[in-house]
């Protein structure tokens, strides 16, 4: 493997490559290192201080090494002197096992033992802002409801073009372009794949996002709810199982209600029994209970879930069944690690067809409209603490995804929710001052 990256980087002109991994908040790491001295970091890996980034370790823990994955090198479009490559943590020669692209392998791993295949697609929001990220950076952008706009769109036409022609370039088969329901807010798709190769992808699109957005002038966010008052950033999840030949969709049943077979109702059923829990990771941050508990925005609808409920083609429920052999589901937010988002769902899924859950009954009414005449369905969390509470306590979705990684993300959140709490605000001066 290792002259294979030497060799395709002199094929291809690289000079460096970006040897990256996601920590358990989502924060991207990398070392650049000379294509010269590549040979030898993808044997052995390269270095890092895990305490120093965002992981449940201390500074006497010995170096955690990067070990880069040859089949996800991605030369930047942008600067094609660079190629960008995502690794696999190891310490002292095990795989560190709170990593979030090793929780994924794992659970891929098994899902592939029990005959599955999962593979999704994902929707990430983003916000284009003012260097600053005060303000959407359009000024002109500002209708009641600027979803789909045009004018909006053609007026952002150099950045979110240079993005698809990069997607088209790397053959990831982007399929449509929009400015979504919030001013500033756009949504790129493209095509689903297996779990892990759409995780490296969305991985590389935050940063690709980022990078071109910064070019132009600008600041891209995929922060949950970065301005008040607007639709905030979702990352729906498109999900299908697959037989492992990937050619037989397991969730395929035209017969089925929805065209959803017994197994992808098994597989939704876990999804909706863990769905409290899943919150701790599908929206991993204070400000994402600032989107699925939101009021309504200017637009006049959240698009976003409070309820865990399921449905046909109605996109006010958690997961919405759009067609035959796949469901959305609804709940993520744009703060949602890659890595531990797919194994979420691969963990609660996997569950489900274990124990043949059952989803429950479906709704089709308008849940922002009618919500209330629901009375049976669990609510989602309304705070972090509380999602790190549920996550805390569901001890079979916590060992699905690894007891060791539970605890530490436990931990580390706790201590992120402390750290929250302890923070004096401006709103409790204004609304105590006088009291």
């Amino acid at each position: 493997m290792a002259k294979d990256l030497a060799a395709w980087a002199k094929k291809k002109g690289v000079k460096y490559f970006m040897i990256s991994y996601t920590d358990l908040f989502g924060g991207q790491r990398a070392k650049l290192v000379p294509a010269q001295a590549i040979a030898g970091m993808a044997e052995e890996g390269a270095g890092f201080a895990g305490f120093a980034t965002w992981l449940d370790m201390t500074p006497a823990h010995p170096d955690m090494l990067a070990v880069p994955d040859p089949d996800t090198a991605i030369q930047l479009p942008w600067k094609p002197e660079v190629a960008w490559v995502a690794a696999n943590c190891v310490m002292e020669g095990e795989e560190v096992a709170q990593a979030p692209r090793n929780v994924l392998r794992k659970l891929i791993a098994e899902a592939a033992a029990k005959g599955y295949r999962v593979k999704t697609g994902v929707e990430a929001e983003f916000f284009l802002l003012t260097p600053e990220g005060t303000a959407i950076s359009d000024p002109a952008d500002t209708a009641e409801k600027p979803c789909y706009d045009q004018q909006a769109l053609m007026r952002r036409y150099d950045v979110i073009a240079e993005i698809c022609d990069y997607m088209l370039d790397l053959g990831w088969g982007p399929y449509q372009n929009d400015h979504e329901d919030a001013n500033g807010q756009f949504e790129m798709n493209w095509d689903f794949d297996d779990a892990l190769v759409t995780a490296d992808r969305h991985s590389f699109f935050k940063f690709m996002v980022k990078s071109v957005a910064e070019k132009h002038g600008l600041r891209a966010t995929f922060m949950p709810k970065p301005i008040e008052g607007l639709t905030g950033n979702g990352c729906h999840v498109h999900v299908s199982v697959w037989d492992t030949d990937g050619k037989t969709n397991a969730f395929a049943d035209d017969a089925a209600e929805l065209g959803l077979s017994a197994k992808g109702r098994n597989f939704l059923g876990g999804i909706m029994a863990h769905a409290e829990a899943m919150a701790a990771i599908t929206n991993p941050t204070v400000n994402s209970y600032k989107r699925i508990n939101a009021p309504r925005t200017i637009s006049g609808a959240t698009w976003a879930p409070n309820t865990v409920t399921w449905t046909g083609n109605n996109r006010t429920h958690m997961v919405r069944v759009p067609g035959p052999g796949r469901f959305e589901l609804r709940l993520a937010d744009g703060a949602a690690n890659p890595y531990l988002l797919q194994a979420a769902v691969i963990a609660a899924g996997l569950s489900g067809l274990e124990t043949e859950a059952d989803p429950g009954p479906r709704h089709d009414i308008d849940m922002y409209a009618e919500g209330w005449k629901i009375t049976d369905a669990p609510k989602l969390p309304l705070n972090l603490l509380d999602a790190i509470r549920a996550f805390d306590a569901d001890d079979g979705f916590k060992s699905a995804l690894g007891d060791a990684f539970a605890a530490s993300y436990v931990k580390m959140k706790q201590q992120e929710w402390n750290s929250f709490v302890s923070h004096f605000s401006r709103w409790e001066r204004e609304h105590t001052l006088d009291i």
